[in-house]
């Protein structure tokens, strides 16, 4: 079974330890979803992007974790 995982960076892409330690999500929609409910504190805690992977393979990013602005 295929396992989703995330990626911590910077706005650079430097890899950053998340201030909210993730699992391993059996879904794309469980990471998914943990992420829209944790991504407030990831940013506080010093992550500014995220990345998506199942197994080793990016499925997509990078995807800021900064509030679009309008």
């Amino acid at each position: 079974m295929a396992a989703w995982t995330w990626r911590f960076e910077k706005a650079d892409g430097t890899e950053v330890q998340p201030a909210v330690e993730p699992e391993e999500f059996t879904t794309q929609g469980d990471a998914e979803s943990w992420i829209g409910e944790e991504w407030k504190a990831l940013l506080e805690g010093g992550a500014e992007q995220v990345r998506l992977f199942e197994d080793s393979t990016e499925i997509y990013g990078p995807m800021s974790l900064h509030a679009n602005e309008s």
